[in-house]
């Protein structure tokens, strides 16, 4: 029997909180299915979804406590009560969760309401890379080796002045670790971290957690409303909730050109900048100066997320090509909390179709700038790339 520990409902990422929310007041009828995609053509070893399945049954049991809402009402001012309510009375349930294995090969899937199922995603990819390491019994680093790396770094990210959150809870090598590069972080001298996106430790450690909309959002809404109304539709129901708070807008789902587009004035204003998570990271920055530029905004009073694969080296890169430009803050997540001595897992998992209002599936695609990450139904990806002149 796995010895993982479920330490919380909140053990989740802010952005999944947040779209859950706004999906509750606008898209409370929707049904949607996800599907786990082993990027890394990871081999499993035999048991292994009958443990996840163990799991995934006792997540059932989660609830958000008493202190746990407390802390929601009084650090989210911008999330509304009602929605707090309802968290509390939310429960996981196990049959929206499919989950098969043949050989090594692993197959999930999640299907069901979407403000239901959209909290299954990252638990179920930090409970699978978890059980990897610890089923193929795999030795990490010691705790001691991982809180030196983790101050390592944080040293030389306070060297470059720039600001950071860690966004590592998907592909972490265990809670533990997690948990231990979160203390780390915190206790780094002069230190220029923000704060984390995942929610239960951002309350455990008393920080800010991070995040706004995932591809999810924007994916949903070209499936609901065509490729050409995504963006623009999804950014004004992301206003229409927050008004005007959580303001980073997710730039690349259907290519970072035509987001540029839609983004205009309105939006250029209202959203305190936008973030990068695909792509060349100088030319993303040359394509948002410009963008910012011609609208006649000071880029300086708007700021860039790095988010995309960074390590140290990536970090520095940035740094110095952005400086004085645009303002900048990263996020980091894999490099944070899975370097520990083992190669990190490369899996996901995606949205990958809405029901229309006839019963059918529409399949789901993101057009990301690059290239290898296009997920999605070959034929969608096609029909989006011409009604989007990509």
């Amino acid at each position: 029997m796995s010895s993982i520990p479920l330490n919380s409902i909140l053990d989740n990422d802010f952005y999944k909180i947040t779209m859950q929310c706004a999906v509750v007041q606008m898209f409370p009828s929707e049904r949607v299915k996800y599907s786990f995609i082993n990027r890394g053509r990871h081999s499993f070893p035999d048991g292994f979804a009958d443990e996840l399945r163990k799991i995934v049954e006792a997540m059932a049991g989660l609830g958000l406590t008493r202190e746990e809402k407390a802390w929601l009402q009084r650090t989210c001012p911008y999330i509304k009560l009602p929605y707090i309510d309802f968290l509390e009375g939310y429960r996981y349930d196990p049959d929206e969760v499919k989950i098969t294995q043949n050989g090594a090969e692993l197959e999930v899937s999640v299907e069901g309401l979407w403000y239901r199922t959209i909290l299954w995603e990252v638990p179920l990819l930090s409970l699978i890379s978890e059980l990897h390491y610890e089923m193929n019994h795999l030795e990490r680093d010691s705790n001691e080796s991982v809180v030196q790396t983790t101050m390592r770094k944080a040293e030389k990210l306070n060297e470059l002045g720039v600001s950071f959150a860690e966004f590592g809870t998907r592909r972490r090598h265990s809670y533990k670790v997690h948990d231990l590069v979160v203390d780390s972080l915190i206790k780094s001298h002069n230190s220029k971290f923000i704060g984390s996106s995942n929610v239960h430790l951002a309350m455990k450690y008393g920080i800010k957690p991070i995040g706004t909309h995932a591809h999810e959002w924007f994916m949903f809404h070209a499936a609901q409303f065509g490729f050409k109304m995504a963006n623009a539709l999804s950014l004004e129901h992301w206003v229409d909730v927050y008004r005007g708070d959580l303001g980073v807008a997710l730039s690349d789902t259907y290519t970072t050109d035509v987001f540029f587009r839609q983004f205009d004035k309105k939006f250029a204003k209202l959203f305190d900048g936008v973030r990068h998570d695909s792509g060349d990271p100088l030319e993303f920055a040359d394509k948002t100066i410009a963008h910012y530029e011609k609208l006649g905004i000071n880029p300086l009073y708007k700021y860039i997320i790095f988010s995309d694969g960074l390590n140290l080296e990536k970090v520095e890169e940035i740094t110095n090509y952005c400086s004085g430009k645009i303002g900048i803050s990263f996020g980091i997540g894999t490099n944070l909390t899975n370097d520990v001595g083992l190669k990190p897992m490369n899996i996901v998992m995606k949205l990958t179709g809405v029901m229309a209002q006839n019963g059918d599936w529409i399949p789901t695609v993101k057009l990301s700038d690059e290239k290898g990450k296009y997920t999605g139904d070959p034929k969608m990806i096609e029909l989006a790339k011409e009604f989007l002149r990509i």
